[in-house]
Order: structure tokens, then sequence, then C-alpha cells
């Protein structure tokens, strides 16, 4: 290819003993499972662009993939428009209740916001986000879109193999409730891998949803169900907050990596940790240090862990984060100083945030689309935790987001819960341009891992000359409360190596999350899909 990534110095074949990267030139479309992947080729075959490919696929993922998203969950994008040659940002994210009282929970003796159940409900806004993004950038509506998810969901799915184990592991989020249960547990147990499992109450809402449009959740009859069901469990919601949703159009934020423009949502995801994240990486030669060398892993975590500091002290709803704030945090000046701090030779053990004047496994899916026309799109849908709050509107087959977990009932903060507001959200697209061109929308799904994963992603591609496929397949770090989760592809001289720089090492397996990109040549035009051996997914083209 005719960049530097993958580049043709290097020797014959991959450097992880990865699978090649899927290559086409009218379109191409990675997801984290092959019926949805299928789903969106069709749309492209079909002469549908970038952005109704991931929305078909978005559906699709809606019913096969249960544990992780749906109708019921939040989406932002990050698309890029060839005829206009724009990149913009969609934020569906949705918002608190309006019975949402901190200082009610809090006297009540909740001491932190719930995981799970109703009062862990905000405003499902992946709905208003598919329409948005067909209105202003697709060429099919939403009845096209649905019509796949609607005939899995009507008429059953073999349940795959990485989804069967999940969906076990995930049994007590809606055993207790009898509307879940009966909807995801229809034999008294999660479906086998292999088993054929359908949804026809969701069936009934995705064709009413295709009938009648995006109105159906926020001022049809399954919104009413929606807030019966949050009211009836004690959450916040009225149906007044669902008909005021709207999906927000909002400028990517960047920042320049070694002559590359990163792009990532603004507040409230954590787009700028991993911006902070490269801008203090960008001080350091990494090439030289080697890939998942101790030396640069250590760099990575004490960076990461400044990073997370701020996001602790600082992300919230978009109006509560000022744009001078959000500025510095993502200015080299800033990361400058920050990286100053670090000991390459210890670890830190409790960075500080920054000082300016003026329960997360993260259950989700992402996805990359790109088509012969130039269009692109960086998509992530989710439910946050497994199953999400847990909560199941009757007769939907809808189950319910927990994104309201991400306030936080701190007095004085900026994302304290309240109505209205936005809870700080780990969902994040990716998106890299070259040259003022775009040249790879890319994305890990987990939690707090999307942002490290989103740089480890950046590093691999840069400064490690990875192709599309590699920088996925290749071991990753995930660093949390419990330690550094390392995976496998990590010897153990690095390991002995960060265990002397006081790192605290434990098992990776499982928690990185998946990744999904498409990879546009900026000479040739050849599109070029990676997708994560970690998920169940596929990239596919044509």
């Amino acid at each position: 290819m005719s960049d530097s990534f993958g580049r043709a110095d290097r020797p014959t074949g991959n450097i992880n003993g990865s699978r090649s990267a899927v290559l086409a030139r009218r379109g191409v479309i990675a997801t984290s499972q092959p019926l949805a992947s299928a789903a969106g080729l069709d749309v492209l075959r079909r002469g549908g662009n970038a952005i109704d490919a991931a929305v078909t696929a978005a559906a699709v993922l809606a019913v096969v993939e249960p544990t992780m998203t749906g109708v019921g969950g939040d989406v932002f994008a990050i698309v890029y428009d060839a005829k206009t040659r724009t990149l913009r940002g969609l934020n569906s994210s949705g918002r608190a209740g309006s019975g949402a009282d901190a200082d009610a929970l809090l006297a009540a003796g909740v001491t932190q916001m719930p995981s799970s159940g109703a009062r862990a409900v905000t405003v499902p806004g992946a709905v208003a986000g598919w329409a948005e993004l067909l209105e202003r950038h697709g060429t099919i509506g939403l009845r096209d879109a649905l019509a796949p998810a609607i005939a899995y969901a009507r008429d059953g799915y073999p349940v795959a193999e990485i989804v069967a184990r999940q969906w076990a592991d995930a049994i007590d989020v809606v055993a207790d409730d009898p509307v879940a249960g009966a909807v995801f547990l229809p034999k008294g147990r999660a479906p086998a891998h292999g088993e054929i499992f359908s949804n026809p109450d969701l069936a009934r809402t995705l064709e009413q949803i295709a009938a009648e449009g995006r109105d159906v959740i926020y001022t049809g009859p399954v919104g009413a169900a929606i807030v019966a069901a949050v009211r009836e469990r004690g959450g916040f919601l009225t149906e007044a907050d669902l008909a005021s949703h709207v999906a927000n159009w909002v400028e990517p934020i960047r920042t320049s990596y070694r002559g590359y423009d990163v792009c990532e949502l603004p507040p409230n995801t954590q787009g700028f940790v991993a911006l902070e994240m490269l801008n203090i990486l960008e001080g350091y030669d990494i090439a030289s240090m080697g890939h998942n060398s101790a030396e640069y892993l250590h760099l990575l975590v004490e960076a990461k862990g400044i990073a997370f500091a701020d996001r602790a002290a600082y992300l919230a709803d978009p109006a509560h984060v000022p744009p001078a704030v959000l500025a510095a945090l993502i200015s080299k000046d800033y990361a400058a100083a920050r990286r100053g701090e670090i000991d390459p030779r210890r670890a830190a053990a409790h960075p500080s945030p920054g000082s300016f004047d003026g329960r997360d496994h993260g259950d989700t899916v992402y996805l990359a689309a790109a088509d012969g026309q130039g269009n692109a799109i960086s998509f992530i849908n989710s439910l946050f935790g497994s199953f999400g709050s847990g909560v199941v509107a009757r007769g939907t087959g809808v189950v319910l987001h927990n994104r309201g977990s991400g306030f936080t009932l701190q007095r004085n903060h900026p994302n304290r819960l309240a109505p209205g507001k936005r809870p700080l959200h780990t969902l994040v697209p990716g998106f890299i341009m070259k040259d003022g061109k775009p040249l790879m929308p890319f994305g890990v799904m987990g939690g707090d891992n999307q942002a490290q994963a989103h740089v480890q992603v950046v590093v691999n591609l840069v400064d490690f000359g990875m192709n599309v496929q590699e920088a996925g397949d290749a071991a990753r770090v995930r660093h949390g409360e419990e330690g550094l989760a390392v995976e496998s592809g990590i010897g153990e001289r690095v390991r002995a190596a960060l265990r002397e720089r006081g790192h605290q090492l434990i098992d990776g397996r499982g928690l990185m999350g998946g990744y999904q990109a498409v990879m546009i040549d900026p000479g040739t035009g050849v599109l070029m899909g990676g997708s994560d051996p970690r998920k169940d997914g596929l990239a596919i083209g044509w």
C-alpha cells in the first residue's frame, strides 16, 4: 500500500501471525458478528452507502448480540461525508430522567449509583441515532435498514460462541426480573452455542419502528411501555423525557500524532482521554523501544494513569465541561507538563488530575464501514453492562441500558446525577485522518478499555507499521483498579520487567474488548478491513 502501514520493507508475513486484511474496492464493513457484517455487505452490494450499511448492521447486532447492544442503548458515530468532504460526530446518548435526585438517593442510604436496575436507566438514544444517520447521510430509510434485523428476531438465529458464553455469564442480571427472564431465558437458562433463539416481541417493536419511524420509541407505544417498566421499578424516566430526546451533531476533537490526525468525540465521551495519552506518548521515541516492550508498556500505563485521573475529575455532560478545560486537556503543552511527572523506572501510585482555572466491563458493539464513493463511518452502540440494567419493557423485547451508572453522587462534581444531564460515557468511536483525507474509522469496545486500546492501535499503526488487521490482533494490555491485565502474547521477560517497575499483573483473557476497522489506501482507494479474533466478528467487502 502507499502509506507506511504494513510497509513493504518489512519481512513477508504478519508480525503476529494474524490473518490477512480484507481487501475490496466498492465497500467494506467490519463488525463483531458475521450475520451483521453480511447484512451490511448486502446493503452495499445493492447500492447503499457506508452509513446505510452501518445502521443495518447495528440493527442486526441489536438482535444477535443482545448482551451488548440494542434498541434500549445509546449511539455515537463519526461520519466522513464524501460529497461535502466533512467529518462530523453524532452524540445520541440519553439524558437522566426528570425524577433524578442525587440528594434523595443519598438520604435513602444509596452511596453510589446503582450498576443495574431502573435507577440506572437513562433515555435510550439508539433509535434516534439510527434515524438521524440515515436522514442526514443515508440513501435508505428505517424500513429497509431494519428488515434483516426483523427477520432474525422473528425467525431466530443460531447463537454465536462468544455471545453464548457472555449470555451464560450474565444470567443473574435478567434472572430476577420475570419479564426479562421470560424474554432472554425462555428455557430457564441461557441459550447454548448454536441453539436457535428468537425474540418475537423485539421483532414486533422493530416492525413498528420500520413502519412509523423513531417516534415509536420517543412519543409512541413502545416509549410508553419503557417508561412504565422504569417507573414501576423505581426509576426516573417520564414520557416527556423520551419526547424531548435529541441526537446532536458535534464537532470531533482531534490531535496530531506524528503527522496523523486522530479524531475522537468530545464530552460526554472519554475521547479526550485517548488524545491526552497520545500527546504524552508522542514525546518519546516509541518505535525504538520495540513493540510491547516493558519500556513502552510502562509509559503507556503511566500516560493512562494521568489521563484517567483527568477523566475522573472533569468528564461530564458537555455543558459541564468548560471549553477552555477541554482545550487544555488535549493540548501539546499540557501533555509536555504531565510527561515530566512520569518516572520511566517506577509506576506512579495515584496520579493526580491537572488543575485548571476556570463497574465497568463495558459491553458494547463497535463497527466500521467505508464505501467506494469515499464515505466512511465509525459507529458504536451499547447497553453498557451485560444486558444493561436488566430491565425489559413488557411486550417490547427491549432491554434498557444502565448508562446512568456512569453518574456520581458526589456533591459539586460536574458529573453528578441531575435531571436532563448526560452521564460520563465510555463509548467513543475513533477516526484517523491524513492530509485532510479519511484514512481509518476504527474502534475497540470494552468500557474503560476503549481509550487505552485506541492508543495501542494508533501506536501499532504509526510507530510499528502494522496493517489494519495486525493492529487489532497484536497483544494488548488494559490497566484498571485490580492491576495491569496482560494478554498471553506478552512474554515473561517483559512481564518480569513490568513487575520490577511496580506493576501488579493480572490475566488479560476476556478483558480486551473487540477491535474493528476499515482503512482507505490514500493512493489507490483500496479498502482494507480488519476484525478482532477476540470476537465472533468478520470484515467483509466487495
